[in-house]
């Protein structure tokens, strides 16, 4: 009789294993927090910022109980483990892309900014909002510009999905940035929220 019983547990295992599905969903945490460091060195390595110190979540208190293993758990051990990937940034294109934005916020990019004539997008861009902010010889210049921006943060975010191993992952990292940006933004720059509006930090 127990032996029947181990051998009909051993079955059940094996065809729980069969039936799992293990999907790799997008960590949207790990990605912000991703998205917010490299922000945060750009942004301070060009001067425009101080470093945030942004407190850590809460953790819960020890209860000094274990929890109780399932079946399932023995049998698959890790695979809540292998659904949460971090979410790397740093990569030789990255690291590029990295320094062209640090120089640009620290050179004329800044200045954009804290004249109103350019603000943040909800798709992670730079967008110019008041030309009329710039001195007409300038505004060629400052369109030159905001295009290269742009051009280096449209790379970033697919090289990070791509380095990620995730591609189709690229609108979730532009998301994740765009929130970022206007997050670790100076008080008085200006962004466009989704709906097209301009606001002041």
């Amino acid at each position: 009789m127990r032996k029947s019983f181990i051998a009909l547990m051993a079955a059940t295992a094996v065809a729980l294993v069969g039936c799992v599905t293990i999907n790799v969903y997008f960590p949207e945490a790990a990605a912000q927090k991703a998205a917010d460091q490299f922000i945060g060195t750009v942004l301070d390595d060009s001067g425009v910022a101080k470093p945030s110190a942004t407190p850590e979540k809460a953790r819960p208190a020890a209860t000094g109980k274990q929890p109780s293993a399932s079946l399932l758990d023995l049998v698959i051990p890790s695979a809540q483990a292998a659904e949460s990937p971090d979410i790397q940034v740093r990569t030789p294109e990255t690291d590029a892309i990295r320094l062209r934005m640090t120089s640009r916020f620290g050179g004329q990019l800044k200045a954009l900014f804290d004249s109103g004539a350019v603000g943040f997008t909800a798709n992670g861009l730079v967008a110019v909002r008041d030309a009329s902010a710039l001195p007409l010889d300038q505004r060629s210049q400052a369109n030159g510009l905001v295009d290269q921006e742009n051009s280096d943060r449209d790379a970033l975010y697919a090289a990070v999905a791509k380095a990620n191993g995730h591609p189709e992952w690229e609108p979730q990292i532009r998301k994740a940035f765009a929130d970022g940006w206007v997050q670790r933004a100076p008080p008085g720059w200006y962004y466009r929220d989704a709906s097209g509006a301009w606001k002041r930090k």
